[in-house]
Protein backbone atom coordinates (compact mmCIF):
# COMPACT_ATOMS: atom_id res chain seq x y z
CA UNK A 1 0.00 0.00 0.00
CA UNK A 2 1.41 3.76 -0.75
CA UNK A 3 0.34 6.84 0.35
CA UNK A 4 1.25 9.92 0.12
CA UNK A 5 0.34 10.32 3.77
CA UNK A 6 3.97 8.27 4.68
CA UNK A 7 4.06 5.19 7.40
CA UNK A 8 3.28 7.36 10.26
CA UNK A 9 -0.61 8.20 9.22
CA UNK A 10 -3.42 5.66 11.00
CA UNK A 11 -3.56 2.80 8.37
CA UNK A 12 -7.30 3.74 7.86
CA UNK A 13 -5.79 7.05 6.69
CA UNK A 14 -3.67 5.58 4.40
CA UNK A 15 -6.33 3.39 2.55
CA UNK A 16 -8.42 6.56 2.17
CA UNK A 17 -5.36 8.04 0.77
CA UNK A 18 -5.26 4.81 -1.34
CA UNK A 19 -8.48 4.82 -2.68
CA UNK A 20 -8.51 8.48 -3.33
CA UNK A 21 -5.67 8.10 -5.78
CA UNK A 22 -7.28 5.00 -7.11
CA UNK A 23 -10.14 7.55 -8.14
CA UNK A 24 -8.52 10.03 -8.95
CA UNK A 25 -6.50 8.28 -11.45
CA UNK A 26 -9.39 6.65 -13.19
CA UNK A 27 -9.11 3.12 -11.51
CA UNK A 28 -12.95 3.92 -10.47
CA UNK A 29 -15.02 6.12 -12.78
CA UNK A 30 -18.01 8.60 -10.99
CA UNK A 31 -20.93 6.29 -10.56
CA UNK A 32 -18.74 2.85 -10.30
CA UNK A 33 -19.24 0.97 -7.26
CA UNK A 34 -16.04 0.08 -5.07
CA UNK A 35 -15.14 -3.23 -4.25
CA UNK A 36 -16.73 -4.91 -1.27
CA UNK A 37 -15.69 -4.23 2.32
CA UNK A 38 -14.27 -8.23 2.28
CA UNK A 39 -12.56 -7.52 -0.99
CA UNK A 40 -11.00 -4.41 0.35
CA UNK A 41 -10.11 -5.82 3.63
CA UNK A 42 -8.56 -8.76 1.94
CA UNK A 43 -6.34 -6.07 -0.57
CA UNK A 44 -4.78 -3.92 1.88
CA UNK A 45 -4.76 -6.80 4.66
CA UNK A 46 -6.79 -5.16 7.15
CA UNK A 47 -10.47 -6.12 9.65
CA UNK A 48 -13.29 -4.94 8.32
CA UNK A 49 -13.60 -2.22 11.01
CA UNK A 50 -10.70 -0.02 9.70
CA UNK A 51 -12.14 -0.32 5.91
CA UNK A 52 -15.01 0.81 7.16
CA UNK A 53 -13.33 4.30 8.82
CA UNK A 54 -11.41 3.99 5.57
CA UNK A 55 -14.41 4.74 3.52
CA UNK A 56 -15.98 6.84 6.14
CA UNK A 57 -13.57 9.22 5.20
CA UNK A 58 -14.17 8.91 2.12
CA UNK A 59 -17.78 9.71 2.25
CA UNK A 60 -17.08 12.59 4.82
CA UNK A 61 -15.25 14.54 2.18
CA UNK A 62 -18.06 13.64 -0.49
CA UNK A 63 -15.88 11.97 -2.32
CA UNK A 64 -18.05 8.22 -2.57
CA UNK A 65 -21.78 8.19 -1.51
CA UNK A 66 -23.30 4.79 0.05
CA UNK A 67 -26.07 3.47 -0.96
CA UNK A 68 -28.38 1.00 1.70
CA UNK A 69 -28.35 -2.08 0.96
CA UNK A 70 -26.84 -1.54 -2.30
CA UNK A 71 -22.94 -0.57 -2.10
CA UNK A 72 -20.61 2.36 -2.09
CA UNK A 73 -20.27 4.14 -5.00
CA UNK A 74 -18.09 7.12 -6.36
CA UNK A 75 -19.74 10.25 -6.42
CA UNK A 76 -20.40 11.61 -9.58
CA UNK A 77 -19.04 15.28 -9.75
CA UNK A 78 -22.75 17.94 -11.23
CA UNK A 79 -20.77 21.01 -10.59
CA UNK A 80 -23.44 23.94 -11.80
CA UNK A 81 -21.20 27.06 -13.21
CA UNK A 82 -22.33 30.10 -11.28
CA UNK A 83 -21.45 34.17 -12.61
CA UNK A 84 -22.84 36.27 -10.26
CA UNK A 85 -21.52 39.69 -12.03
CA UNK A 86 -23.77 40.71 -14.91
CA UNK A 87 -26.74 38.47 -13.86
CA UNK A 88 -28.98 41.36 -14.01
CA UNK A 89 -28.32 42.11 -17.02
CA UNK A 90 -29.21 38.37 -18.21
CA UNK A 91 -32.14 38.24 -16.06
CA UNK A 92 -33.32 41.34 -17.76
CA UNK A 93 -32.80 40.15 -21.12
CA UNK A 94 -34.00 35.93 -20.27
CA UNK A 95 -35.98 35.19 -17.60
CA UNK A 96 -36.44 31.50 -18.71
CA UNK A 97 -32.56 31.00 -18.97
CA UNK A 98 -32.03 31.19 -14.99
CA UNK A 99 -35.04 29.46 -14.21
CA UNK A 100 -35.30 27.00 -16.90
CA UNK A 101 -33.58 23.66 -14.75
CA UNK A 102 -34.65 24.42 -11.31
CA UNK A 103 -37.64 24.51 -9.35
CA UNK A 104 -38.33 27.33 -6.49
CA UNK A 105 -39.97 26.27 -3.33
CA UNK A 106 -40.98 29.26 -0.93
CA UNK A 107 -40.30 27.71 2.16
CA UNK A 108 -41.25 31.01 4.16
CA UNK A 109 -42.55 34.00 2.96
CA UNK A 110 -43.76 36.83 5.56
CA UNK A 111 -42.32 39.41 8.43
CA UNK A 112 -39.17 38.33 10.38
CA UNK A 113 -36.63 39.54 12.71
CA UNK A 114 -33.47 40.45 10.47
CA UNK A 115 -30.51 38.18 11.29
CA UNK A 116 -27.35 39.70 12.68
CA UNK A 117 -25.28 39.22 9.48
CA UNK A 118 -28.39 40.86 7.36
CA UNK A 119 -28.94 43.76 9.68
CA UNK A 120 -25.25 44.39 9.09
CA UNK A 121 -25.15 44.25 5.42
CA UNK A 122 -28.41 46.16 5.20
CA UNK A 123 -27.36 48.83 8.00
CA UNK A 124 -30.15 48.21 10.32
CA UNK A 125 -30.44 46.80 13.84
CA UNK A 126 -30.35 43.22 14.71
CA UNK A 127 -33.90 42.13 15.11
CA UNK A 128 -35.43 45.06 12.76
CA UNK A 129 -38.31 43.84 11.06
CA UNK A 130 -37.77 43.02 7.28
CA UNK A 131 -39.64 40.79 4.71
CA UNK A 132 -37.86 37.70 4.34
CA UNK A 133 -38.28 34.98 1.44
CA UNK A 134 -36.81 31.41 1.92
CA UNK A 135 -36.49 29.13 -0.66
CA UNK A 136 -35.14 25.73 -1.72
CA UNK A 137 -34.10 25.40 -5.41
CA UNK A 138 -34.03 21.59 -6.80
CA UNK A 139 -32.77 20.60 -10.19
CA UNK A 140 -35.98 19.53 -11.88
CA UNK A 141 -34.76 16.35 -13.64
CA UNK A 142 -33.30 14.67 -10.37
CA UNK A 143 -35.42 16.60 -8.02
CA UNK A 144 -31.67 16.96 -5.97
CA UNK A 145 -31.26 20.23 -3.52
CA UNK A 146 -29.11 22.53 -5.43
CA UNK A 147 -29.38 26.15 -3.52
CA UNK A 148 -30.72 27.30 0.36
CA UNK A 149 -31.39 30.95 -0.44
CA UNK A 150 -33.13 34.15 1.47
CA UNK A 151 -33.94 37.27 -0.03
CA UNK A 152 -34.37 40.06 2.86
CA UNK A 153 -36.29 43.25 1.82
CA UNK A 154 -36.88 46.29 3.26
CA UNK A 155 -40.45 46.36 5.16
CA UNK A 156 -40.91 49.62 3.43
CA UNK A 157 -40.75 48.20 -0.03
CA UNK A 158 -42.57 45.29 0.39
CA UNK A 159 -44.38 45.23 3.49
CA UNK A 160 -47.88 44.56 2.89
CA UNK A 161 -47.59 43.45 -0.83
CA UNK A 162 -47.18 40.17 -2.64
CA UNK A 163 -43.98 39.34 -2.20
CA UNK A 164 -45.47 38.28 2.12
CA UNK A 165 -47.00 35.52 0.07
CA UNK A 166 -45.14 32.04 -0.66
CA UNK A 167 -46.37 32.61 -4.25
CA UNK A 168 -43.55 32.31 -6.99
CA UNK A 169 -43.66 35.46 -8.40
CA UNK A 170 -44.36 36.47 -12.01
CA UNK A 171 -40.60 37.70 -12.75
CA UNK A 172 -36.78 38.16 -11.16
CA UNK A 173 -37.66 39.08 -7.67
CA UNK A 174 -35.59 42.11 -8.53
CA UNK A 175 -37.23 43.19 -11.36
CA UNK A 176 -40.86 43.05 -8.33
CA UNK A 177 -38.75 44.92 -6.10
CA UNK A 178 -37.65 47.50 -8.47
CA UNK A 179 -41.45 48.23 -9.39
CA UNK A 180 -42.39 48.38 -5.93
CA UNK A 181 -39.97 50.73 -4.99
CA UNK A 182 -39.28 52.86 -7.94
CA UNK A 183 -35.63 52.75 -8.30
CA UNK A 184 -33.68 50.96 -10.28
CA UNK A 185 -30.55 48.38 -8.89
CA UNK A 186 -27.59 50.44 -9.44
CA UNK A 187 -24.68 48.46 -7.34
CA UNK A 188 -23.68 45.38 -5.42
CA UNK A 189 -21.59 43.74 -3.15
CA UNK A 190 -20.53 40.27 -2.75
CA UNK A 191 -19.35 38.81 0.40
CA UNK A 192 -18.25 34.55 -0.36
CA UNK A 193 -17.64 32.79 2.76
CA UNK A 194 -16.58 29.04 2.79
CA UNK A 195 -17.33 27.18 5.66
CA UNK A 196 -18.73 23.94 7.45
CA UNK A 197 -22.06 23.19 6.66
CA UNK A 198 -24.67 23.21 9.38
CA UNK A 199 -26.96 20.24 10.67
CA UNK A 200 -29.78 21.60 8.84
CA UNK A 201 -27.76 22.44 5.96
CA UNK A 202 -26.50 19.03 5.47
CA UNK A 203 -30.28 17.65 5.83
CA UNK A 204 -31.44 19.96 3.45
CA UNK A 205 -28.77 19.65 0.90
CA UNK A 206 -28.23 16.03 1.30
CA UNK A 207 -24.06 16.42 2.56
CA UNK A 208 -22.57 14.23 4.04
CA UNK A 209 -21.20 14.97 7.78
CA UNK A 210 -18.78 17.02 7.39
CA UNK A 211 -19.52 18.79 4.30
CA UNK A 212 -18.81 22.30 3.62
CA UNK A 213 -20.75 24.95 1.22
CA UNK A 214 -19.99 28.09 0.11
CA UNK A 215 -22.19 31.02 1.18
CA UNK A 216 -22.73 34.50 -0.24
CA UNK A 217 -24.24 37.64 0.64
CA UNK A 218 -25.00 40.18 -1.49
CA UNK A 219 -26.05 43.35 -1.13
CA UNK A 220 -28.07 45.07 -4.00
CA UNK A 221 -28.39 49.16 -3.71
CA UNK A 222 -30.35 51.86 -5.73
CA UNK A 223 -28.68 54.57 -7.16
CA UNK A 224 -28.60 56.56 -4.27
CA UNK A 225 -27.08 53.98 -1.39
CA UNK A 226 -30.20 52.87 -1.00
CA UNK A 227 -30.58 49.24 -0.08
CA UNK A 228 -33.29 47.52 -1.80
CA UNK A 229 -32.17 44.00 -0.76
CA UNK A 230 -30.03 41.85 0.74
CA UNK A 231 -29.85 37.74 -0.38
CA UNK A 232 -27.85 35.47 0.23
CA UNK A 233 -27.38 31.70 -0.90
CA UNK A 234 -25.82 28.64 0.04
CA UNK A 235 -24.24 25.69 -2.26
CA UNK A 236 -22.86 22.53 -1.11
CA UNK A 237 -18.98 23.40 -2.08
CA UNK A 238 -18.47 20.12 -4.23
CA UNK A 239 -21.26 20.84 -6.82
CA UNK A 240 -20.59 24.60 -7.56
CA UNK A 241 -17.63 26.51 -9.77
CA UNK A 242 -17.54 30.25 -9.42
CA UNK A 243 -16.94 31.93 -12.41
CA UNK A 244 -16.46 36.14 -12.62
CA UNK A 245 -15.39 37.62 -15.96
CA UNK A 246 -14.61 41.63 -15.46
CA UNK A 247 -12.66 44.03 -16.94
CA UNK A 248 -9.01 44.77 -16.48
CA UNK A 249 -8.11 48.40 -15.37
CA UNK A 250 -6.17 49.96 -17.86
CA UNK A 251 -5.19 52.85 -15.32
CA UNK A 252 -3.63 52.96 -11.55
CA UNK A 253 -5.96 52.74 -9.28
CA UNK A 254 -4.94 53.00 -5.56
CA UNK A 255 -7.79 52.07 -3.03
CA UNK A 256 -8.74 54.57 -0.24
CA UNK A 257 -8.00 52.14 2.27
CA UNK A 258 -5.74 49.23 2.78
CA UNK A 259 -6.91 45.83 0.70
CA UNK A 260 -7.24 42.86 3.67
CA UNK A 261 -7.24 39.38 2.80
Amino acid sequence: MTSGLGGFAPKYQQIAEALRHDIQEGRYEPGARLPAETALAERFKVSLPTIRQAVGVLRSQGIVESKHGIGTFVRQDHRLERRSRNRYGRARGDQKLLTSHLRHDIVFAGPEQAPARIAEAMGISEGAEVITRRRVLYDKETNTPEEIGASYIPVGIAGGTFLEKRDVVPKALFLCVEDLSGKRYHHARDQWIARSATPEEIVTLGLPQGGHVMHVIHTARAEDDTVLEVSESIWPADRVTIIDEYLIDQEANVPDVPSQI
